[in-house]
């Protein structure tokens, strides 16, 4: 039974909120005058952190050794436990008498609900929850329609956003942390978050920097050169026109409004207008995956659109691999996907063509391609991937219809014109220049002797021609329809 003392300890449940600037939980919990407990759950539960992938959890062990020394130099300290939520938390709040666990709430329907269920497991036992909102810009519950029914397309629920009043200013870091006496806590090194034997993340380091700091310095890297270029450059992979952000919202190093306010704030002081509202519409994209979740449930089994239930998918075993292991012989689809697995991250433009070729192209499930994002991305987020790998499909909320079926060689000429980014990807195909690299199997046989470039040798001819690819697609869509049709029938009979 936790202690009734008005000063017992409060504890503070760090989830994907690794961050002490503008984290409300922790605010609230410093205001409340006890000593902390801070603490982070490994849940075996592979919902409970949002990110169950192995990328995401390299991240996770920077991001943590980040978090536990930036509380540490403010005279508290980092407690991690293993184990499932609530018996874990109940078993920490009876070792050190807390009255009061203070999180930030999660972003998506059952965690909401696994919320609730832990705030009344903790009450049989005595202790309060104060739970508090700070995953998104806007509140997803008070955005409805006219008809008072939630938005199912993107650009109506953002211009009601943009109408709402704006985002709270973002919290102060706490200058000091008055700890709790030292708690019983596990190493970090043995939970082996870090891949060995091998080691295929050996390069992320070189690309990234977990934590706040690294959030920050990104961000600041970004408003200082690349954002009055946003609108045109972030469909360009071989540029460095992104904000890199993605990653450290993922595990809440950065919340969403000290973004928002920084760029406006960076706009008005003669920064970049039209970059800033057009960076800011992105992140409204990620609070828009997060409303989707909140409103119409998971996107990450169901289709939004119930006519794709019906939709005849192939199995294809040898094209799902090969576009894993990027050797489809497709060069910016190739190219993407070693980008990924080689960095933890792939360019945005290049996920909708690498998503798009798997999907339509090769005729797999979306659900596939949604798994090995979540498994090797490190910015990998349940709400977001899901909404993004159903707008590829069709069947998502304001998607592209299915029959707009990206050619990406056509892409890859338009993005990528004179072939960097596959030059730095896929280096076997280096020997050729501008266009050509993007069709080698359509150069003639002198220009990839020359470009040293050997088919089926140096690299794969094309795992499907794409015109079958795209008419499979579009028959595979009229079939949809037809099934669905047909399933309609028996209940009009009826």
């Amino acid at each position: 039974m936790a202690s009734s003392s008005a000063t017992a300890a409060a504890l503070v449940w760090f989830r994907r909120d690794l961050r002490l600037h503008d984290n409300p939980a922790l605010w609230a919990a410093v205001r409340s005058g006890r000593p902390l407990i801070c603490v982070f759950i490994d849940d075996p539960d592979p919902e409970a952190q949002l990110a169950p992938g192995r990328a995401s959890r390299w991240w996770l062990h920077h991001s943590l050794t980040a978090l536990s020394r930036s509380i540490h130099q403010r005279g508290g300290q980092l407690v991690l436990k293993r184990g499932e939520t609530a018996a874990a938390l109940t078993a920490l709040c009876e070792e050190t008498g807390a009255t009061e666990v203070y999180w930030n709430r999660g972003d998506s329907p059952t965690r909401a609900n696994d919320d609730a269920a832990l705030a009344a497991s903790l009450a049989t036992v005595g202790v309060k929850a104060r739970g508090f909102a700070s995953g998104t810009l806007f509140n997803p519950a008070t955005q409805l329609n006219g008809s008072g029914k939630p938005y199912r397309v993107f650009t109506p629920y953002w211009k009601a956003c943009l109408r709402a009043p704006e985002p709270a200013p973002a919290l102060p870091a706490p200058q000091s942390l008055t700890a709790f006496r030292p708690v019983a806590s596990d190493a970090l090194e043995d939970w082996k978050l870090r891949p060995s034997k091998p080691d295929w993340a050996a390069g992320f380091s070189k690309d990234w920097q977990p934590g706040e700091d690294g959030a920050r310095k990104r961000l600041e890297h970004f408003l200082a050169g690349d954002l009055a270029d946003y609108p045109d450059m972030r469909d360009r992979p071989d540029r460095d026109g992104t904000s890199g952000l993605s990653p450290h919202l993922a595990w809440g190093e950065i919340s969403p409004r000290a973004i928002w306010h920084t760029v406006r704030n960076h706009a008005e002081n003669g920064g970049n207008f039209q970059g800033a509202e057009k960076f800011l519409s992105e992140l409204g994209w990620r609070d828009f995956a997060i409303y989707l979740a909140h409103h119409f449930g998971s996107l990450r089994e169901n289709n939004f659109n119930a006519q794709f239930d019906h939709f005849p998918w192939r199995r294809n075993p040898a094209g799902l691999e090969a576009w894993k292991r990027g050797q489809t012989g497709v060069p910016i689809v190739d190219a993407g996907m070693r980008q990924l697995w080689l960095t933890g991250w792939m360019h945005n433009r290049v996920r909708m063509i690498t998503a798009s070729f798997l999907i339509k192209h090769l005729g797999v499930h979306w659900r596939e391609g949604m798994a090995w994002f979540e498994d090797t991305l490190v910015d990998a987020d349940l709400n977001v991937n899901a909404a993004s790998w159903q707008w590829v499909a069709g069947s998502g909320a304001d998607a592209a219809p299915y029959f707009r079926i990206f050619n990406p060689v056509t892409q890859g000429e338009r993005f990528d014109p004179q072939g960097a980014y596959v030059h730095k990807w896929v280096p076997e195909l280096s020997g050729l220049a501008g266009k050509a690299v993007h069709a080698p199997w359509t150069r003639p046989a002198r220009e990839l002797a020359t470009a040293g470039v050997t088919l089926e040798e140096t690299y794969p001819q094309p795992v499907i021609d794409l015109k079958t690819g795209r008419e499979l697609a579009l028959e595979s869509y009229q079939d949809m329809k037809a099934n669905a049709d047909a399933a309609v029938q028996p209940a009009l009979g009826g």
